[in-house]
């Protein structure tokens, strides 16, 4: 008897647990389920509004319905007035298409999406039962979106229920964790069901996004590695500034431990390259390597950031932002852009003025060079998706269509925007336009066929009626504090310049479902930013300063799996344009450019460039180089940072062995083998030199023996070819070729 009872009591409490968990992820009915707020999501969750499915842009089966449910009055329409209605039986509910379809119960190519008892059928079915009401005015409106818990550190094996709550206008609020799609930011940490369930299956930390009705909710799923670190080793690690103590704290929260400082040879090298895509000098690093003051790094840091060097550098970066391409200008607007911008960078412009320069831009595109951003982007469109990623980091292409299926933006938001360049105009032929602003014309949103009320995304409209340049508002919300995206955009293009890394990766795409590794240190950064008036140096020297930049290399045993949290420097391969120059610096060949490549293969001849140019103060993508097309450089095509890329291939590796590049400078007359000869260095000062050029190290003393043995060896007619193999071996190298 007492089995049983107990037997009885367990069953009741386990019928009880589950009554609960399904009311956790239910939630309580709403008392009328409408089109807008009930009916949508389920669509939605179940894939009937799916790309896949009728949400395809040509629907399927005859039923097209909009993207995820972006168009409510459009999709009403479609299932209850097209066709006759025959998808909704208001008489009997459950003969309706819209159930019996997705049920089972009749043929469907879809498959079963949902069961006949389920809270999506009584839902769906309590709807037409109620007279199939259409979306109105006085439905209430979704306002924010919740998950809970927000922060939740579990351990490897664990899993944990997410709940989504739904706050409307109304001021009520829905548990809508059923009606959720979920997806992670980080499957190798975490992985999360239809449901919300969340399983982590390995160390780190990840987020879970939730969307519904195109708003969306994140959740940090923090899973410390098993490591063993003493506090004090955090507590007492070096801070160069305020980048470092939030460095540290996250490292503490996942147990990665922080490398310890890079040596004075790592640091010389590494800034150089990350700052000036130059190789220090081999005087300089003796200099600096023997100078014992304390503040001998910030001296240097300092000393690159007022270099010509640095101009160079970052106006190729920003070139490469704003597509400088004689695909898509003439030679003489192209080199007046070029020149704007390296003006800029000169005089070191706050990067709010340089955007705002660009956006209000109007004049002749020989005279004023950032006009020309308005040849390479000739309508509205086009003007308001590369502005956006440029100088926000958002990729809202996606809305043109339809709500953005991952972030908040909204297809009425982004014809909005476009708007406030529908009256920006331009006359004249490729070789010369003159960009002016009318006080009349506007964008049409297709899908209304209105003009739609111009505004900025998050910023307040314009009243359509007004002749004042749209892009004047524009230009103030993009700039202004209250505009977050546009401070963290920036700060996120330098910090990835100098770490190899983003805060947010890829490194323009900051949509709220792609949070950074470590939001507060991007909020911190952006607003360091911020409180030195956009001033880009004052970024760079923080970041050059702070003991995170200045970390080794080296992984230790406690941090060789991270690879977004920064307990050390990532290594990383140098950009094409970069190895191209270090490579003619060290052996001392300049690289001839004399022709320009045209769409496909047509090439013409070009006397642009004098000998001595180097790769990155070329003004055009279009200069053909194999070499940089072999090591990926950015087309300028498209902005967008996928453009460029770092991935090694076989023909790297080929081109680097048998090419003309590497081989024609090492075997070229004049060139610093044969200066080192002619000047009577001997074995051991050329290996010494030859290090201290291409590596800013002087060798160890085994490398120093074995080197000096094999050209030791050699006969007076074979040491120029053994040197010449000696300078190969130290210029195809991991060592030469990496950043670390």
């Amino acid at each position: 008897m007492m089995r049983s009872f107990n037997t009885l009591f367990f069953a009741l409490a386990l019928l009880a647990a589950r009554s609960v968990l399904s009311e956790q992820i239910r939630g309580p009915a709403p008392e009328r389920p409408t089109f807008r707020n009930h009916v949508q999501p389920i669509l939605a969750k179940f894939g009937c509004s799916g790309g896949a499915c009728h949400g395809a842009l040509a629907g399927k089966g005859g039923f097209k319905l909009s993207l995820r449910g972006y168009d409510t009055e459009g999709d009403y329409f479609t299932i209850t007035r097209q066709a006759r209605g025959r998808r909704i039986e208001l008489d009997d509910p459950g003969r309706s298409l819209i159930l019996t379809k997705p049920t089972g119960a009749l043929p469907h190519k879809g498959g079963v999406r949902f069961d006949v008892g389920s809270e999506e059928y009584r839902l769906l079915s309590d709807w037409i039962a109620a007279g199939a009401n259409p979306p109105t005015d006085n439905d209430p409106l979704i306002d924010n979106l919740e998950v809970q818990p927000v922060r939740t550190v579990l351990k490897n094996g664990e899993d944990r229920q997410m709940t989504v709550l739904a706050h409307f206008s109304d001021g009520h609020v829905e548990n809508v964790t059923r009606w959720a799609k979920y997806a992670s930011t980080n499957e190798s940490v975490a992985l999360v069901d239809d449901m919300g369930r969340v399983t982590v299956v390995g160390q780190g930390e990840g987020s879970i996004t939730a969307w519904y009705l195109s708003r969306i909710a994140i959740a940090t799923i923090t899973v410390p590695h098993a490591n063993e670190i003493p506090k004090e080793r955090f507590a007492n690690a070096a801070r160069g500034n305020f980048i470092d103590g939030i460095v540290l704290d996250k490292l503490k929260q996942l147990r990665l431990a922080p490398s310890p400082q890079a040596s004075d040879e790592e640091f010389i090298r590494r800034a150089h390259i990350d700052t000036l895509g130059v190789l220090p000098l081999a005087d300089r690093t003796r200099a600096f390597l023997a100078d014992e003051r304390p503040d001998k790094r910030d001296r240097l840091i300092d000393e690159l950031l007022a270099r010509n060097e640095f101009v160079d550098y970052w106006t190729y970066k920003w070139s490469d932002m704003l597509l400088l391409n004689s695909d898509l200008l003439s030679p003489d607007a192209l080199q007046t852009y070029y020149g704007w911008i390296r003006n800029n960078v000169r005089a070191n412009t706050p990067w709010d003025k340089f955007a705002r320069q660009i956006v209000v831009a109007s004049g002749s595109t020989h005279e004023n060079g950032a006009t020309n951003f308005y040849t390479v982007h000739d309508d509205p469109q086009e003007m308001t998706e590369n502005i956006c990623v440029a100088f926000m980091g958002l990729n809202i292409n996606c809305a043109r269509c339809h709500n953005h299926p991952l972030e908040k933006w909204t297809n009425n938001q982004y014809y909005a925007m476009a708007n406030l360049f529908a009256r920006v105009r331009a006359k004249g032929d490729r070789n010369l336009r003159t960009v002016y602003v009318t006080n009349r014309g506007d964008l049409i949103q297709p899908l209304t066929g209105r003009p739609q009320p111009p505004a900025s995304l998050d910023g307040s409209t314009v009243p359509i009626e007004s002749t004042e340049d749209r892009r004047l508002h524009l230009a103030d919300w993009l700039t202004s504090h209250q505009n977050p995206y546009f401070s963290r955009a920036i700060t996120n293009r330098v910090w990835q310049n100098f770490f190899g890394v983003g805060l947010v990766e890829p490194v323009d795409d900051l949509r709220t479902s792609n949070p950074a590794s470590n939001e507060q240190l991007l909020d911190t950064a952006a607003s360091y930013l911020l409180t030195h008036n956009y001033d880009l140096k004052a970024l760079m020297r923080a970041i050059l300063q702070s003991e995170t930049y200045q970390r080794s290399s080296r992984p230790l045993r406690e941090n060789s799996e991270d690879r977004r949290f920064y307990s050390r420097y990532y290594p990383r391969r140098m950009m094409a344009e970069v190895i191209l120059d270090t490579l003619s610096q060290v052996t001392g060949v300049p690289t001839e450019f004399k022709e320009v490549q045209l769409r496909g293969d047509v090439r013409k001849k070009i006397d642009d460039y004098p000998l001595g140019t180097r790769a990155l103060q070329l003004r055009d993508s279009a200069v053909f180089s194999y070499f940089l097309r072999t090591f990926g450089r950015n087309e300028r095509q498209v902005t967008c940072e996928c453009e460029r890329t770092d991935d090694a291939s076989m023909v790297q590796v080929l081109h680097l062995s048998n090419g003309d590049t590497l081989n024609g400078k090492l075997q070229a007359e004049d060139n610093r083998i044969d200066i080192m000869v002619a000047a009577g260095l001997s074995n051991k000062q050329i290996i010494e030199e030859t290090y201290l050029i291409a590596l800013s190290r002087l060798p160890s003393a085994v490398e120093h023996q074995q080197l000096g043995e094999i050209l030791d060896g050699l006969e007076d007619r074979e040491r120029r070819i053994g040197i010449e193999d000696f300078f190969w071996g130290i210029l195809s190298s991991r060592e030469f070729l990496f950043n670390h």
